[in-house]
């Protein structure tokens, strides 16, 4: 076999080009005490080379105790640590593999340490119920090798089993098949994944959890003191399954169900397979923030099925993920909420490519992630949006979406289990679109200058043009309040300025205002007599409005983001305002204070992140 068409990955330490696993079984203990998982993995794999004599996995703090391979005893070597890849475990056959195409069987006992980044456990203190401990993990980008040791790469698809021992109720990402007594009043839970997927999406929580049915194949998984909010928040959820169905092809994974997280889970949410993870921050009380489901169901086909082969290529899962989820939108609410949530979309592209600068190469759709670089240090709106803006520039090139859908159909049944890379997804996009519609489409997609588009810094170079209509009038009354800054007078407005608002057209007013120059003082307590903004619930008003005030250096409102910044660690609000607030007149030690204070609140991969932001 020819290594030089083997997947290669710069944020994995394994051979990933001489051996691959195909199934994973893990036996797991958990201890509540000890933070730590404590059993075994099984790893089926197969030889892709002759002559094979070492297996490397990746490793990241954890215990190896004992490793076999067929059943035979096993000398292993675990280096030294590289500080963004972790460790690897090299384990040396006793006989070399003489042929490609041979089964092996690799067992590794073992044990996670408190040093582990893919789970967080949780005292009862930081649980809604108070009474149990909880745990949850987060495996994407590179963390399921601290769980586990694996090949830690997306480039890798394999099936994978478990049976979790734990006290108190286990589920994952992947479907139930049993559970038995076990000792000491433990439980053991027995879980299987028959669609192969990435490491990253092995996924698990553990605590005082229930479910209640919200659909055909959907329940809502939760501590009790929140599941019938939850069930009524999420109820449309069959409606988002369905839609990406008729987008795309049938839903694959047969359970869709949904795990509302306590507040320190640091993501928005997380499409791990038959099992979505998600922030508590979308239970709004009014359905306003449930389309970042429609979002993660949108994975089931992007990302999930299709899978970028390295996170060089995370634009893959992330930009059609993006893409699929405003089609969904705008199949339900009409095309003028998909291209506003698109609007609402540019906006946070424009920030991460500011925080970065227009020059960064964390701002490239494919980085070079080579020199050892942390994906998650990368991790920002731009694969997400430019990767969207990328899809959206050739659905208008090629004709529309009577044109395009077509062809995001086709992609996915073609590469549907498999992992690829940008220069995959093109060719294929020439081929189809040369097949299916001739040189025209051809000549149409050859105007696009792709080498910006994939390898430029900065900004998309092409100016997408959405729809305003849904935002004139926020743009209006923003461009109001920002030229009476030197008027005395602001009696012309008026609590009716926002009262027919939906929750979208008063972000959109509130990212708009971060735009113009802060505001005097008086203009935003004005603004928050009128509009009430500061005890507003939903989470992203919330957020947009705390920008607004410390953008000013607004000192009234500094005891409300450090409220906020405890109550939730979602990173997208947690990491930018702590920055907003350390920057602001006299925030620095309260952002700093707030953070240590509370240090261990947080996801383990968020902690780390607000350290570079604003410890250093």
């Amino acid at each position: 076999m020819c290594l030089h068409h083997l997947p290669k990955d710069p944020s994995s330490l394994a051979n990933l080009h001489q051996v691959k696993s195909t199934h994973l079984h893990l036996d797991w203990t958990v201890s509540f005490e000890n933070k730590t998982f404590a059993g075994s993995v099984r790893l089926d794999m197969i030889t892709l080379i002759d002559h094979l004599e070492t297996i490397t996995l990746d490793t990241s703090y954890l215990d190896i105790k004992r490793v076999t391979v067929n059943d035979q005893e096993a000398k292993f070597v675990v280096d030294g640590r590289n500080p963004s890849l972790g460790s690897a475990l090299n384990i040396q056959l006793a006989q070399p593999i003489a042929a490609a195409n041979t089964k092996i069987q690799v067992k590794i006992d073992y044990s996670t340490t408190s040093e582990c980044t893919a789970v967080q456990f949780l005292a009862p203190e930081q649980t809604m119920g108070k009474k149990h401990p909880y745990l949850f993990s987060q495996c994407q980008a590179i963390h399921a090798r601290s769980f586990c040791p694996c090949q830690d790469s997306p480039a890798v698809k394999l099936t994978y089993s478990a049976n979790v021992t734990s006290p108190l109720p286990v589920i994952m990402s992947a479907l139930k098949c049993g559970e038995e007594p076990a000792e000491n009043g433990y439980t053991t839970y027995k879980f299987e994944q028959h669609t192969s997927m990435p490491s990253y999406l092995i996924a698990i929580a553990s605590g005082n959890l229930v479910s209640k049915e919200i659909g055909p194949r959907s329940s809502v998984w939760t501590e009790p003191e929140q599941l019938e909010a939850a069930a009524w928040e999420f109820e449309s959820t069959e409606d988002f399954i369905r839609t990406g169905e008729d987008l795309l092809t049938p839903y694959e994974w047969g359970r869709y169900d949904l795990l509302i997280l306590p507040p320190s889970f640091p993501y928005g949410g997380m499409e791990n397979p038959c099992l979505t993870f998600v922030t508590p921050t979308l239970l709004a009380g009014d359905r306003s923030a449930v389309d970042v489901v429609a979002h993660e169901i949108a994975h089931s086909w992007m990302g999930n099925l299709v899978t970028t082969s390295n996170w060089e290529h995370f634009w893959l899962n992330e930009g059609h993920t993006v893409f699929i989820e405003r089609k969904i939108t705008g199949r339900l609410h009409g095309e003028d909420e998909r291209q506003f949530s698109a609007i609402i979309g540019w906006k946070a592209l424009k920030e991460s490519v500011e925080h970065f600068g227009l020059d960064s190469p964390a701002t490239v759709l494919k980085p070079d992630l080579s020199s050892g670089i942390d994906p998650d240090d990368y991790f920002s709106s731009v694969p997400y949006e430019k990767g969207f803006n990328l899809l959206y520039h050739i659905e208008k090139v090629v004709g529309g979406g009577a044109i395009f859908e077509p062809f995001l159909k086709s992609y996915v049944k073609k590469f549907a289990g498999q992992s690829i890379t940008t220069e995959q997804w093109k060719d294929y996009l020439y081929s189809y679109f040369e097949t299916t519609h001739g040189q025209t489409l051809v000549d149409k997609l050859n105007t696009i200058d792709w080498d910006t588009w994939i390898n430029g810094t900065g900004m998309p170079p092409v100016d997408p043009e959405f729809d305003v209509t849904l935002a004139k009038q926020c743009y209006e009354l923003a461009d109001r309040w920002d030229n009476a800054r030197d008027q005395a007078d602001l009696s012309s407005f008026t609590s009716a300025d926002i009262a027919n608002f939906t929750a979208g057209q008063k972000i959109v007013f509130l990212e708009r205002l971060t735009d113009c120059a802060p505001l005097p003082h008086h203009m935003i307590e004005k603004m928050d007599q009128l509009y009430e903004l500061t005890p507003v619930r939903n989470a992203e008003i919330r957020f947009r409005w705390q920008n607004v005030c410390l953008i000013a250096s607004y000192e009234p409102i500094y005891p409300e983001v450090a409220a906020f910044l405890v109550e939730q660690g979602r990173m997208k609000f947690v990491r930018p305002l702590f920055r907003l607030l350390h920057d602001a007149k006299n925030g620095a030690q309260l952002a700093k204070d707030t953070f240590v204070k509370h240090k261990d609140f947080y996801h383990p991969i968020c902690s780390s992140l607000i350290q570079k932001d604003i410890m250093n």
